[in-house]
Parts: C-alpha cells; structure tokens; sequence
C-alpha cells in the first residue's frame, strides 16, 4: 500500500483541538504546551487528518508533546509519516526527540519503538499529578508516564 501524500502546515491560532484531544485529556493540558510549541497540521486532500506539537526543551532536545492522527485515517502509516517528517524538520538542528506516554500504553510504545525510539525513564505517578481527574485506558488507571528518545 503506497503512503498518502501529506501536505504539512506549521499554525499558530485555530487550533484543532478535536485532533489535539486524541492524544491529550484535557484541554487545559493542552493548552500548558500549545502556545510554546511548535504546532503542525497534517493535511491530506484539504481534510484535516492530524496534528503534532513540538516543544524545545533545550538546545539539543525538542519534545513531542502531542500527536494525533484523525481516527478515520489511522492504521494508514500517517503516524509513521508524520515521524519521518518531524526527524527531517528537526535534524540536524537537535541531536534527539523525546516523547512520554502512558506506561500501560503498550500500542503507543509499540508505535514509537517500531519508529526507532528507546525507552529511557519514567516519570512517577505523572497523570496522577497532572490531570484532576483519574484516567483510564483498557480499563487500566494510567499513573506513570513511560519516556522515549530518539536520538539522530
């Protein structure tokens, strides 16, 4: 199956939250990292498929804060897609990308490892202290948050 071509667009108002809230509970969550990230929209044929929003952490490391594909479009290699094009954006200018997701996530590590990162740490009790509410995924609390790196 060939990759659809996507078409990037870097944004800075109108945000899709509808895509954003994929990826994120809340959006007083995320709207912590919104206006201090780099945020794209994903676009395929003039629809809306995805969002992704980078933070840069430091001067050798930049954060993905949120990523979300469209549910309608997933399962198609947009995800993948979308992190090929964030490693050609992002180097040579950073020397590695670094991702959190819920440590029970076991697809979302899956997805991030099938795409060259490692596992590196884990943030404790992470969506415990951050979220007001418990959040649940498979019917399991999601507490601490595994990290990832990718370095180039």
């Amino acid at each position: 199956m060939k990759a659809p071509l996507l078409d990037f667009q870097l944004i800075t108002d109108d945000y899709p939250y509808e895509l954003l809230l994929l990826a994120d509970e809340t959006r007083v969550a995320i709207d912590k990292y919104l206006s201090s990230s780099d945020v794209y929209l994903v676009k395929l044929n003039n629809d809306n498929v995805g969002v992704f929003c980078l933070y840069h952490q430091d001067a050798e490391t930049v954060e993905l804060k949120n990523i979300a594909v469209s549910e309608k479009y997933q399962r198609q290699g947009i995800g993948e897609q979308i992190l090929t094009h964030i490693k050609k954006i992002y180097y040579p200018k950073y020397k590695r990308i670094i991702v959190g997701t819920a440590d029970c996530g076991i697809n979302q590590i899956r997805f991030y490892e099938k795409n060259g990162f490692q596992k590196y740490d884990v943030r404790k009790n992470f969506f415990i202290d951050n979220y007001p509410k418990p959040i649940f995924e498979n019917g399991i609390q999601l507490k601490d948050m595994q990290l990832l790196k990718f370095e180039f």
